[in-house]
């Protein structure tokens, strides 16, 4: 379950209300794991079910309550036992590359545009990973900043390292993918001029 060790990630750095999850997650993990609150919210409770996480009522504006999470021994446990075990990887579902072996039964113009969007979406992920390795070297990423508080030099840059490297290969991957799709429009230029 990777939503269950990515917001077992997020609450290694601090307890955080379902609301400050759901935020952190979008400037945060969100970048390397895509989720929506309909899917967070609930994953919470059942963590909680489990024991991974506790909940403590805190007061929230005048009248008002909100749940705090923070994890337990049995989250941590849990989390570095995920990260301890050799990944299993999905066979692949691909919608990208599924169009691409089918786009003799697309308009020249079609697949042009298909190959320019994918070179626009990869470009602007990459901007977006910039500037989040950029948040995380000089510690202004508020998530990492409160990771990182109180620790020892040496163990600051261990923990950004890591973060900074699991973005570098975020790039390597979208450069690869805009790459591809450069060769893409050449191959739409080359088809259609011998067609």
């Amino acid at each position: 379950m990777s939503l269950r060790n990515a917001l077992l990630a997020m609450l290694t750095s601090q307890p955080m209300t379902g609301y400050d999850v759901y935020k952190n997650f979008q400037t945060s993990v969100g970048y390397v794991w895509h989720a929506p609150d309909s899917q967070i919210y609930p994953e919470l409770r059942r963590m909680e079910q489990d024991g991974l996480i506790s909940g403590e009522t805190v007061p929230w504006g005048k009248r008002g309550t909100k749940k705090r999470y923070a994890i337990t021994e049995a989250g941590v446990e849990s989390f570095q036992a995920w990260l301890n075990t050799p990944p299993e990887y999905q066979r692949e579902r691909d919608p990208v590359r599924l169009r691409a072996a089918y786009l003799e039964w697309a308009e020249p113009e079609a697949s042009i545009e298909f190959f320019t969007a994918h070179i626009a979406y990869h470009s602007a992920r990459i901007e977006d990973w910039k500037d989040m390795i950029r948040t995380l070297r000089d510690h202004s990423n508020p998530t990492l900043a409160k990771r990182i508080e109180g620790k020892a030099s040496g163990e600051a840059d261990r923990i950004t390292a890591y973060k900074v490297f699991a973005y570098e290969g975020m790039i390597a991957r979208a450069e690869a993918e805009i790459a591809w799709a450069e060769r893409g429009l050449e191959l739409v230029e080359t088809l259609e001029r011998r067609g």
